[in-house]
């Protein structure tokens, strides 16, 4: 069972407490308070576990400031949207609002090589005023032999080029819990310029250790993969883990799943789960087109399939996109083949902003329509 505060609410601990003094009333019921700070505001729930069946929800609803009682049968208690009213809590972090409505760019480079490429991915992105990017130090590979990334040397010269181009959040894949200490110690001899949200991979959707390392520390938000091989639930569960531990700042990333189809493309785009994600969840979703389509050619109407994969996600209510570039892709250490050049930046974000106005208008359209009967069609 979850009693939902009222958001903002002034006297919060006052109704915890009341709640807690209602719970002790029902034997073998532990109380378990969350909060939220969202972009605009502050949340607050408190969690009934144990045996609640026989728990009424009357003895909850009549307390002051209480919003809502909600018995929960869906696994996601902490990530779960139990009403489908209930808005995407999202979450700011050094300046950047994360959440539902707007839609932010992590464009940048897959593999962090020389202090020159980072300068010009960075640049290009200031010249367009994005403030977020991705940044690959630690890269986990299929082959020991392929270049595994630069590590804690890198991130010295990646964190003060962003101070210098005026990025605020860059996602940094993390694959041992080693890596968050190493990414903190820097961000704090350089004087934080920057800010970094730690990305966990999909090879590592299921290392729950590193998923309750990630969930205990509180310095970062979170971006989840979700694993290329393992169900969409197996991988929710994955972010409840992250959630339980005591972070709930996650975005939901999809990026693509592995088929034994075999080409075209890279994996299987799986951006038709956006809604689902959206529907079951509170957590902003981003989707990946690089790893999901993994190559950079074009479509006959001259598109790139990447800048296709983008538009399908967007249309489905994505806020965020992880995409790799690269000023030289040919000379990339890491996924050359799928990087953008900087020249199609400009083109890249022009595409969202009009794909995203074309799923505003719809929504806004369909807003105002009754739902049509079961089994009807026009």
């Amino acid at each position: 069972m979850i009693i939902i505060l009222e958001p903002d609410l002034p006297d919060q601990n006052v109704t915890v407490d009341a709640v807690r003094a209602v719970a002790a009333r029902y034997p073998g019921v532990t109380v378990k308070p969350y909060e939220f700070r969202g972009t605009t505001h502050r949340f607050a729930e408190v969690h009934l576990l144990g045996s609640t069946a026989a728990v009424p929800t009357a003895a909850f609803e009549s307390l002051p400031g209480v919003r809502q009682v909600v018995r929960v049968s869906a696994k996601y208690r902490l990530v779960g949207r139990h009403d489908p009213a209930h808005e995407t809590v999202g979450f700011e972090h050094n300046g950047v609002h994360i959440d539902e409505s707007t839609v932010h760019i992590f464009a940048g480079l897959c593999a962090v090589d020389t202090p020159a490429h980072v300068d010009a991915m960075m640049a290009a992105l200031a010249r367009e005023s994005i403030v977020t990017t991705r940044m690959g130090a630690y890269k986990p590979r299929s082959s020991p032999y392929d270049f595994q990334g630069l590590g804690k040397e890198c991130l010295p010269w990646v964190f003060e080029t962003a101070g210098k181009h005026g990025i605020r959040l860059i996602a940094m894949e993390a694959t041992d819990a080693s890596h968050l200490d190493e990414i903190a110690e820097a961000l704090e001899r350089a004087g934080h310029p920057t800010a970094v949200i730690i990305q966990v991979g999909t090879r590592n959707a299921q290392n729950y250790e590193l998923l309750k390392h990630v969930g205990r520390q509180q310095a970062f938000p979170v971006l989840f993969k979700r694993g290329m091989g393992i169900t969409l639930e197996e991988s929710l569960n994955a972010c409840e883990y992250i959630a339980s531990e005591g972070n709930p700042r996650i975005i939901f990333c999809l990026r693509g799943v592995k088929t034994l189809l075999g080409e075209p493309h890279r994996n299987l785009v799986d951006f038709a789960h956006v809604p689902v994600v959206r529907r079951q969840t509170r957590l902003p979703v981003c989707i990946d087109p690089s790893h999901s389509v993994g190559i950079s050619l074009r479509a006959p109407d001259g598109l790139p399939d990447i800048f296709h994969a983008v538009g399908q996600g967007i249309i489905a209510g994505a806020s965020a996109v992880l995409v790799d570039f690269h000023p030289h892709p040919e000379r990339a250490l890491c996924d050359g083949g799928q990087a953008l050049t900087l020249d199609m930046l400009v083109p890249l974000v022009e595409h969202v902003r009009r794909v995203r106005a074309a799923y505003e208008e719809s929504v806004a359209a369909f807003a105002g329509r009754a739902p049509a009967k079961t089994g009807s069609a026009q």
